[in-house]
């Protein structure tokens, strides 16, 4: 048996990106309670609020991408008619961020799926992804697809195959970690070991 061994310089983060895909309607799932949840469209959405639920879902779990954007990037894609954004809304707060990505003909992704920490384990994600996949699917694509990481939510990946995914690709990706250049805070996310360059 052989393996490779990579060494993962100081300063830099890793993970195992998981993509995932359906290429058909899966049949639907026994309906979860929506008491106290609702799902809500979100028309050009403001950056602020962008970014606010974006760290809010992800700070827990090193999710960096978009707060390393500037506002004109930022914009261009969550401003363009081919992505929704939606958000679910749990008593008068939006707890929960759904952006499904038209851009590439026949198929639409699921460019990223949160909730709150205090939502999780509690239903709203299964009302959410029904949201997802029945405006998903109503454009007729021929696949909708989803990546995951192990940076993610441990429970993830096994969501997402729950409501239908299957997995077909694996990568790894090396970034700078977003704890040392102060895109996130230096303590979140303690269960990812923060490694330091040496000082020069």
């Amino acid at each position: 048996m052989t393996f490779t061994v990579v060494d993962i310089p100081p300063g830099k983060i890793a993970s195992v990106v998981t993509a995932l895909e359906m290429t058909g309607k899966p049949p639907r799932r026994p309906a979860p309670s929506s008491d106290g949840f609702s799902v809500r469209r979100v028309e050009r959405p403001g950056l602020d609020w962008y970014r606010d639920l974006f760290r809010r879902i992800g700070t827990p779990w090193l999710w960096f991408s978009r707060l390393r954007m500037d506002d004109a990037t930022l914009a261009a894609i969550v401003h363009d008619p081919a992505v929704e954004v939606s958000t679910l809304v749990a008593d008068g707060r939006d707890e929960g961020l759904l952006e499904l990505d038209f851009r590439v003909p026949g198929e639409v992704e699921l460019a990223f799926f949160g909730l709150t920490p205090a939502l999780v384990g509690r239903g709203a994600g299964r009302l959410l992804m029904e949201a997802a996949l029945t405006r998903a699917w109503a454009s007729q694509p021929r696949r909708v697809w989803v990546h995951t990481c192990t940076l993610d939510h441990p429970g993830a990946l096994a969501f997402y195959r729950r409501s239908g995914f299957v997995p077909y690709r694996w990568q790894v990706e090396i970034d700078d970690d977003p704890r040392l250049d102060g895109t996130l805070p230096p303590d979140c996310a303690p269960h990812i070991p923060l490694v330091r360059p040496a000082p020069a």
